[in-house]
This record gives structure tokens, C-alpha cells and sequence, in this order.
């Protein structure tokens, strides 16, 4: 079994992120420190409450949710603000099973120190394709790009997540490493903080290959 880790490392500096020192080894006798942390920063999950598109938060997200058979969609090279759609889904459209999940590389985590291409120019989900994961209930739909739809346009990006999110779509933002999966099918995980009445928390993502993923469900 081979686990991976899809996690950007949360540091000083990313966005909504900061730390202190709070005590230290020479005066206090151990070393921690004050974290203060965005909802949604770095690789984190959305809650419905995030948009408005239910009143579900992060600590109500069952573990259940959170980990399971995922397909992984090779998008790399696709341009900036591209808008994937079904088709982008290739023969995985007709082969997919409820409850799977979906993760679409795009290569874009290698942007992440450039927010004008990570943000500004981030591809983006159709209101088609966002609606056929409603209707096949994927489980949780993971993206490299730190939102699903343009950050720029507030009624798209709205109307995306409601979309998502109100029809039982988990999503997992952020994500990073999908170039060193080498199946198409793996194990997904994405384990939020259990931040009471959160609209969103940071996760761990994983992914086990050479393991059955249909183990998972």
C-alpha cells in the first residue's frame, strides 16, 4: 500500500495565516506556539454553511464523507480559466459509480507562489459539470486551485458552490502532489479540524494506492 500526502504545508505568509511564539524551551520549559488560521486556508474543505447552501458546518461532516474511491482526471495543460465541463471526464462520465469521488489534476498547485495565475487565473467548474455531480453523487470533488469557480466573480462562485454544495458534494480545495499518483483509481481522504459551527477548516489529504479502493465505501 502506497499512501501520498495532497497537503500544501500551512505556513506563515499564505494567505489568512500567522503564528506567535506563545512559550519557549529557555523560559517556559517546552515550545508552542498561537496559530491563526483562515478557514479556508491552504488545502481545506468547504461546508455548506460557506455559501449559504445549507446549514451544515465542518464538525457536522461525518468521517464517512471524508474518505473514499476516487477517480483522478489528468487536466494537465489546460489554460488558465479554462472551464471544465463533462466531456473533460472522458470515458470515467459513463463509468463512475455514486459515491465515488473525483479529483481533477490540473497541475495548478505549481502556482501557488503566484496568487495573479493561482487565483486570478484558476480553472474552473461549469454550472453542467457541477450539476452532474449532484446528480451522480459524487462524494467529495477534489481541485488543485484554491476554489472550484472564479474568486473574482462573486455570482459565479456562488452559484457554483450552492450548486455543490447544497446537493451533498463535499468540496476539498488546495490540493497539491496529483503528479505522483500513478492510477487512475485510488483511496482519497480529506480530514478537517472538527471546528464547531466552521464553514470550512484546513484538512490533511491523502491518497492510499494498491489498496482496493470499492474497500473503501
Amino acid at each position: 500500500m502506497r499512501l501520498i500526502d495532497l497537503t500544501l504545508p500551512v505556513r506563515p505568509g499564505m494567505r489568512g495565516v500567522a503564528t506567535e511564539s506563545t512559550f519557549n524551551v529557555e523560559r517556559d520549559g517546552w515550545n508552542a506556539s498561537t496559530w491563526h488560521l483562515y478557514s479556508h486556508s491552504g488545502t481545506h474543505m468547504d461546508a455548506p454553511i460557506h455559501f449559504a447552501a445549507g446549514p451544515g458546518t465542518i464538525d457536522q461532516t461525518p468521517l464517512t464523507t471524508c474518505i473514499g474511491p476516487a477517480w483522478v482526471i489528468d487536466l494537465r495543460g489546460c489554460a488558465p480559466q479554462a472551464l471544465h465541463t463533462v466531456a473533460d471526464l472522458g470515458p470515467v462520465a459513463a463509468t463512475f459509480q455514486p459515491g465515488d469521488s473525483l479529483l481533477l489534476h490540473t497541475g495548478w498547485s505549481a502556482h501557488v507562489d503566484n496568487p495573479a495565475i493561482y487565483r486570478d487565473g484558476l480553472p474552473r467548474l461549469s454550472e453542467a459539470l457541477a450539476t452532474w455531480c449532484v446528480d451522480h453523487r459524487v462524494r467529495l470533488l477534489g481541485v488543485e486551485p484554491p476554489s472550484v469557480a472564479d474568486v473574482n466573480h462573486l455570482p459565479e462562485v456562488t452559484r457554483i458552490h450552492q450548486i455543490l454544495l447544497s446537493g451533498g458534494v463535499t468540496i476539498v480545495e488546495g490540493l497539491t502532489h496529483l503528479d505522483l499518483l500513478t492510477a487512475d483509481r485510488v483511496v482519497f481522504g480529506a480530514m478537517p479540524l472538527k471546528l464547531t459551527d466552521s464553514d470550512g477548516s484546513p484538512v490533511r489529504a491523502f491518497a492510499f494506492e494498491d489498496v482496493d479502493p470499492d474497500s473503501f465505501r
